[in-house]
């Protein structure tokens, strides 16, 4: 797969890639006008909704509905590196949620393919080429 990442103006940020756009942008303490989520923002939201997915699916496959499900995910930050140190998902079950179900639904969701990645993540090379 590949993306292509332009600069449609200001401080905008937009990977393109198998017909969509997913758009970023700045606040603007950063110079933009905040009409997208941050590029950092975009990527920590791809862990819940993600996992989501795999909620979705467990539920459907059982015919449960997803009427009161959510998922609430929060972040811890290191305060020497600034960086997130933990992620937590809860996923919030409503009374109706079949008990019976409730670790399996967690077991789903730890599934995820973004969960995997953070778990085995990636090398990440950035090079440049001139145009010709």
């Amino acid at each position: 797969m590949e993306m292509i990442v332009d600069f449609p103006g200001g401080a905008r940020v937009d990977a393109h890639f198998g017909g969509f756009v997913v758009p970023t942008d700045q606040p603007p303490s950063g110079g933009g006008q905040s009409s997208a989520p941050t590029p950092f923002a975009t990527f920590l939201s791809t862990i819940g909704t993600c996992a989501g997915i795999y909620v979705l699916g467990f539920c459907r496959q059982r015919g449960i509905s997803t009427d009161g499900v959510r998922l609430v995910q929060s972040m811890q930050v290191d305060p020497s590196t600034h960086l997130v140190s933990q992620v937590d998902v809860t996923i919030e079950l409503p009374a109706s949620f079949p008990e019976k179900y409730a670790d399996a639904v967690v077991r789903a969701a730890e599934q995820c393919a973004v969960k995997k990645h953070f778990e085995n993540p990636p090398k990440i090379r950035v090079g440049s080429a001139l145009a010709v």
